[in-house]
């Protein structure tokens, strides 16, 4: 079990800085408990994506991560990064949050706030609702850099290999987490 400290205000879970002025300004602090160790069997491959004007056919993990953090904005070509991710609670986002971000969703969230008030996260990714949303956003923005689930790509995206590997590759990392059925 993993207890993290949020603040007891609007139901967020804030930066140490922002906690440290949070306190100073009378909040209360209260332990926030996430559960570790549950996690359930992966299911399918989760493909990363982009518009087939993009240059790119293959990211290192690192790469990945950092065009997802907001750490590199512009593609080779010179074409800015549009960033679009699936929306809250969805296995697919999950699993980039922990795969990608290395974060759970109150620390994405902390990333954002810090990012754009420091100024070194300069466009929040898109938030879209449905993969074919998604897609379809990928399709039309020539920058724009997504993932769906193997089984949700079409002809309209292309598909990059990380590290070297496709989605169907046997070592291919990028596996979703799906909720346990009882």
């Amino acid at each position: 079990m993993i207890v993290r400290w949020g603040i007891q205000r609007a139901g967020l879970a804030i930066s140490a800085a922002s906690i440290c002025l949070a306190l100073m300004c009378g909040a209360t602090l209260v332990p926030v408990t996430l559960s570790v160790g549950t996690r359930a069997k992966p299911g399918q491959a989760l493909a990363i994506v982009v518009n087939h004007a993009n240059p790119v056919d293959n990211l290192s993990s690192r790469e990945l991560r950092k065009l997802f953090l907001g750490e590199r904005n512009h593609w080779p070509n010179g074409r800015r990064v549009a960033v679009a991710m699936l929306d809250y609670g969805r296995p697919e986002r999950q699993t980039v949050l922990r795969l990608i971000y290395r974060m759970d969703e109150n620390g994405y969230q902390d990333h954002l706030l810090e990012g754009m008030f420091s100024g070194n996260v300069f466009v929040a990714p898109k938030t879209l609702s449905s993969p074919e949303i998604l897609r379809k956003f990928v399709f039309n923005a020539p920058g724009a850099i997504g993932y769906l689930r193997a089984s949700d790509v079409d002809d309209s995206v292309k598909v990059l290999r990380i590290d070297g590997l496709l989605p169907d590759d046997k070592d291919y990392r990028l596996q979703i987490d799906e909720p346990a059925v009882k």
